[in-house]
């Protein structure tokens, strides 16, 4: 995968400390990755780099709303997505980054893409399970809903409790009590 420019961090030039980074993402970053399951994204995304003498420190915040179809009835709404993540990014002998909180770059290396990591905490942010919030309080009108309520399976109605026991189970009863 291609990496974008916008989200290369050169940090070589960088002083000791803190730097701060902003990235408003929007569709076209989503279809960089090839990910279409959006109808609209509305994300600021912050990235906070510590620099330090022998390694650095990455904190991510998302804060924002993306359009997605509900799970249930299909009905596109805003989810509201808020997340963080911690990263730590070390100097060593061969690219390594099996661990999602710790990346190890080789030494000599003077940048560092964070697409991947914005990309992650985005979709990891999301519910597991998207449910349109008027279908929860029940403020949605929609056809796929009544149609759901429609084939709901009824509760069976309960036959009376007179119903005839058939006379072997009182036998094999008897059994259990005559010991």
């Amino acid at each position: 995968m291609k990496q974008m420019k916008e989200f290369t961090i050169p940090f070589v030039g960088l002083k000791q400390g803190e730097h701060h980074f902003e990235y408003k993402i929007d569709n076209t970053f989503f279809t960089h990755f090839e990910y279409d399951e959006f109808n609209n994204v509305d994300v600021l995304a912050k990235a906070l780099l510590i620099k330090k003498s022998n390694s650095l420190e990455f904190n991510f915040t998302i804060n924002g709303l993306v359009n997605v179809n509900c799970d249930v009835t299909n009905e596109p709404y805003d989810q509201l997505i808020e997340g963080n993540h911690h990263l730590v990014v070390n100097f060593g002998e061969e690219y390594n980054d099996e661990d999602d909180t710790l990346l190890v770059v080789p030494q000599g290396t003077y940048e560092v893409n964070i697409q991947q990591y914005i990309y992650e905490l985005i979709i990891l942010s999301l519910p597991a399970k998207r449910v349109h919030p008027g279908v929860e309080d029940g403020t949605l009108n929609s056809e796929i809903l009544d149609k759901l309520k429609e084939l709901t399976p009824k509760e069976i109605e309960e036959k009376s409790s007179k119903k005839e026991i058939d006379p072997r189970w009182d036998e094999l009863k008897k059994l259990l009590t005559d010991k």
